[in-house]
């Protein structure tokens, strides 16, 4: 069931993510806009708001998915591609499935309260902007390393769990065990995968911010300039997940007129 992933299959899902969206980038800023837009609109919900839109991840996540499989068909993508997730038999299990999305963060950031004193949740759950100088000294930082280690046998738990509910129509235990075991099947090719994006969506980023600040030395205008470059490399980044499960399990048999 799942194909022999070459180590150098990691640079390449990053260059086909960005050939993905060069293929129709005003369709999947549309979509990607239009995401967050419902994102920040449930965050008013009292409550609810705060764990809906990672019980939602799930759903959303095969928006982005299903619009790459249309692109790669030649087919244009619209926003009500969002409600695809939800029209789907495999909404329950994917609901689920964002349950679990939630509880396995929560666990995370937990865990990582024993050692970092509760920094990380502290700075998450604040609702106002946070004083850099009222950070605890290195123990953020290490909050993020600790919650972020255990958090990754999850991520790879669920990084194919989505499509292969909706498009395998596998159970909810079933797609989890089979995404696991095919993300540390492909391990050398999803760590060079990784580090490319830490690279792009990274360090250059902070380089370009750095440079913009020097030269308009305002931070306004940083925050303005790195808007839309933030937007534009997330929505490619989401268009890199696709030709991972492509490679992995080939192309899915769907209807791309759903």
């Amino acid at each position: 069931m799942m194909n022999q992933i070459l180590p150098t299959a990691g640079w390449l899902w990053v260059k086909r993510g960005f050939f993905l969206f060069r293929q129709q980038p005003t369709e999947m800023l549309t979509l990607f806009f239009s995401y967050m837009f419902i994102v920040m609109g449930i965050g008013f919900i009292p409550i609810a708001g705060e764990f809906l839109p990672l019980l939602l991840i799930p759903v959303f996540s095969m928006s982005f998915m299903q619009a790459c499989d249309r692109i790669e068909n030649g087919v244009k993508v619209y926003p009500n591609l969002l409600l695809v997730g939800f029209r789907s038999e495999a909404f329950t299990r994917l609901l689920a499935l964002g349950s679990l999305y939630v509880i396995a963060i929560a666990l995370a950031i937990f865990i990582s309260s024993w050692v970092d004193g509760g920094a990380l949740f502290d700075f998450l759950s604040n609702q106002k902007p946070t004083d850099p100088k009222a950070l605890p000294d290195g123990r953020l930082f290490l909050g993020i390393l600790v919650a972020g280690l255990i958090y990754l046998p999850a991520l790879m738990a669920f990084w194919f769990a989505a499509p292969l509910i909706m498009w395998k129509k596998m159970p909810l235990g079933k797609a989890i065990f089979y995404s696991f075991f095919s993300v540390k099947h492909a391990g050398k090719a999803f760590l060079r995968y990784a580090a490319a994006w830490m690279f792009i969506a990274g360090i250059l980023p902070a380089i370009f911010s750095v440079f913009v600040a020097v030269i308009i030395g305002d931070a306004v205008a940083v925050m303005l300039a790195m808007l839309p470059i933030s937007a534009v490399l997330t929505t490619i980044l989401y268009c890199s997940f696709y030709p991972t499960y492509r490679d992995m399990f080939g192309k899915p048999e769907i209807d791309t007129h759903a």
